[in-house]
C-alpha cells in the first residue's frame, strides 16, 4: 500500500493539471460572480458538477490509456477527416478566444499590483512559451503541478473573510432552486465553465504522452478523481470568499475577475485581496500555457502531424509552430487598445457551447467500441451515468445558447 501511494504521487499530473487549469480567469470570474450576486445559494450545484466532471474526465483518461491514442486521433480514424476538420475548426475558434482571455487575466491581475499590461502580457507570454518549447515532458509536468498547487491561495483567502460557515455548509448540502432568470443563467454558467471541450482533448493526449497504459491506469484514474475534487473545492472557496464580502456588502455584479480581488480590500483586508489576485495571476499563466498546448495537440493529432512536448522542435515543427503562433497572436490580441475583452470571453463560451455536445457524443460512442476499448468499455452503470451527463449537458448548453441569443 505504501508503494502504491508513492507511485500515485509519482504519476500525479495530467488529470490534476487539466482539472485545475479549468479554474481559468473565465472560471474564476463565473465563480466570483456567483458568490457576489447570489451569496452561498449556488454552492450546492458544485456537488453534481464534480460528479459529472469526474465521469467525463475518467472516460478521456481511460481511452488514452487503453487505446494509446489522443481523442483527435480516434475521431479521425473512426469518423473521418471531414468530421475531424469541422470539430478542430470550431475548437480552434473557441480556444483562441479562451487563450486571449487567459492573457487578459494576466493583464488584469498584474494591474492590481501596478504593472502595465504592455509589460506583463509580453513577459508572461515569453515565460509560458519558453517553459513548454524548451522543456521536456516530465519537468514541464512537474512545473505545471507546482503551479496548480498555488490555487490553494483561494482557501487561505476565504479563511480571512470570516465567512458564515454553517450557512455555507447548509447551502452546499441542501439544493436551493429559484425561478429567477439570472439565477438559472448563472447555474448553467457554473456547469458550462467547469466542463469544457478542450479539457477532454488535452487530458487524453497528456495521458498518451505520459506513457500511461492499462497496467498503470488505476493511478491515472485516481489522478483524475483527485484533480476534479480539488478544482471544485477551490471553486467552493472562491464562491464563499465573494459571498462573505461582496454579496454581504450589497455591491452586486462584477465584470472582471480582478474586480473581485479589488472589492475584497475594504471588506477583508489587503492580505486576502492579495492572495485572491495571486490566485488569478497564477490561473492565467497556467491556463495560458495549457490552452495553446491543448489546441496544438488537437489540430496536429487530427491532421496527422507529429505532436508532443517530449519531442524537439525539429521533430514536431507544425506542433511547436502552431503553439508559438497561438501564444503570440493571443497575447498580441489582448494588447489591442480598447479591445472589448468581455465580448471575446462571451463569444469563446458560445463556441464552447456549440462544440461540447459533439465532443460528448464522440466520447460516449468511442468508449463503447469493442475494437478500441476491449474489456475496458463502459459497463451499463457507467453508460447510464455518461448518458445522463451527456443529455444534461446538451440541454443546459442549448438553454445557455438560447438565453444568449
Amino acid at each position: 500500500m505504501k508503494w502504491r501511494i508513492v507511485a500515485l504521487f509519482a504519476i500525479l499530473g495530467p488529470g490534476f493539471i487539466t482539472a485545475n487549469v479549468d479554474n481559468d480567469p473565465g472560471g474564476i470570474l463565473t465563480y466570483s460572480q456567483a458568490g457576489a450576486e447570489f451569496g452561498y445559494s449556488l454552492l450546492w450545484v458544485l456537488i453534481p458538477i464534480t460528479i459529472a466532471l469526474i465521469v467525463i474526465q475518467e472516460m478521456a483518461a481511460r481511452m488514452g490509456a487503453i487505446s494509446g491514442k489522443g481523442l483527435s486521433d480516434l475521431i479521425r480514424e473512426e469518423f473521418g477527416l471531414r468530421a475531424t476538420f469541422i470539430t478542430m475548426a470550431i475548437l480552434g475558434v473557441a480556444d483562441f478566444g479562451n487563450i486571449a482571455a487567459e492573457f487578459a487575466g494576466i493583464a488584469s491581475g498584474m494591474q492590481i499590483f501596478g504593472v502595465s499590461k504592455y509589460i506583463s502580457v509580453p513577459v508572461g507570454a515569453f515565460i509560458v512559451w519558453f517553459v513548454i518549447v524548451r522543456g521536456r515532458y516530465k519537468p514541464v509536468e512537474r512545473t505545471l503541478v507546482i503551479f496548480s498547487l498555488i490555487y490553494f491561495a483561494y482557501p487561505i483567502s476565504a479563511f480571512f473573510v470570516k465567512a458564515d460557515w454553517p450557512a455555507a455548509l447548509k447551502e452546499t448540502l441542501v439544493p436551493h432552486l429559484s425561478s429567477n432568470p439570472d439565477y438559472v443563467i448563472m447555474l448553467i454558467g457554473l456547469i458550462g465553465t467547469t466542463i469544457t471541450p478542450w479539457m477532454q482533448f488535452y487530458l487524453q493526449a497528456s495521458v498518451v504522452e505520459a506513457g500511461i497504459d492499462k497496467r498503470r491506469y488505476w493511478m491515472s484514474r485516481w489522478d483524475v478523481i483527485i484533480g476534479c475534487i480539488i478544482t471544485d473545492v477551490i471553486a467552493f472557496f472562491i464562491v464563499v470568499a465573494c459571498a462573505a464580502t461582496i454579496f454581504k456588502s450589497g455591491h452586486g455584479k462584477i465584470s472582471d475577475a480582478a474586480q473581485a480581488a479589488v472589492a475584497l480590500v475594504p471588506l477583508a483586508g489587503k492580505f486576502a485581496a492579495g492572495l485572491f489576485a495571486i490566485g488569478l495571476i497564477n490561473a492565467s499563466v497556467l491556463s495560458a500555457a495549457i490552452l495553446p498546448l491543448a489546441t496544438a495537440y488537437n489540430v496536429c493529432e487530427g491532421l496527422g502531424f507529429e505532436s508532443g512536448v517530449e519531442k524537439r522542435f525539429s521533430q514536431a515543427k507544425v506542433f511547436y509552430g502552431l503553439y508559438t503562433f497561438l501564444i503570440v497572436s493571443g497575447a498580441g490580441f489582448v494588447l489591442i487598445p480598447k479591445l472589448p475583452l468581455f465580448k471575446v470571453i462571451v463569444l469563446s463560451q458560445v463556441a464552447n457551447g456549440i462544440l461540447l455536445p459533439f465532443v460528448l457524443f464522440y466520447m460516449v460512442s468511442l468508449i463503447n467500441r469493442n475494437h478500441i476499448m476491449h474489456e475496458y468499455k463502459n459497463n451499463l452503470f457507467q453508460n447510464l451515468i455518461a448518458g445522463a451527463t451527456s443529455v444534461t449537458m446538451i440541454l443546459l448548453t442549448a438553454k445557455l445558447l438560447w438565453s444568449m441569443f
